[in-house]
């Protein structure tokens, strides 16, 4: 068994189970319980027991941004006039659909965003218009991500 530093134990049972979620969240329960060899009920007491834990939070599909024709992916820099100013920009990123994570950084900026647009042209109405007008938004630093060559979760 191993525990974490939040205290939850984690056995080879359990490993087998969230590697096969992570390969595939819809492969059938009772699939992975003949993989690991205990009952699917055993296998949704583990996963009952994880959920409580906060080891796991949740599942979900994604979406390939490509197929929608969100081609250009950029990471943003946000330079703010002050910090105070952060809740309140982050509450007006909140509201651009094409801001898909936003972090609060210790560096450079204050906020550092990840932007899905349909091209450069999108990307930089998007900067010009919506992101660089936000209150307390002093000036901004873009870099495009011209290909994604990792990505992974963390290894269980």
């Amino acid at each position: 068994m191993k525990v974490s530093d939040k205290g939850i134990y984690i056995d080879g049972i359990d490993k087998k189970i969230l590697r096969a979620l992570m390969e595939d969240a819809r492969t059938p329960i009772l699939e992975i319980a003949r993989n690991v060899g205990i009952s699917g009920a055993a296998i949704h007491q583990r996963l009952k027991k994880l959920e409580k834990s906060g080891l796991l939070s949740g599942s979900k599909f994604i979406i390939n941004p490509k197929v929608l024709g969100y081609t250009t992916m950029a990471f943003v820099g946000v330079y703010l006039d002050k910090a105070v100013s952060n809740p309140e920009a982050v509450k007006q990123l909140q509201r651009v659909p094409e801001v898909i994570e936003c972090h609060y950084t210790t560096g450079e900026w204050s906020i550092f965003i990840k932007i899905l647009s349909k091209d450069n042209e999108h990307l930089m109405h998007l900067l010009n218009t919506q992101i660089q007008g936000i209150k307390g938004v002093s000036r901004t630093e873009t870099f495009i991500s011209l290909q994604q060559q990792i990505n992974r979760q963390i290894k269980i």
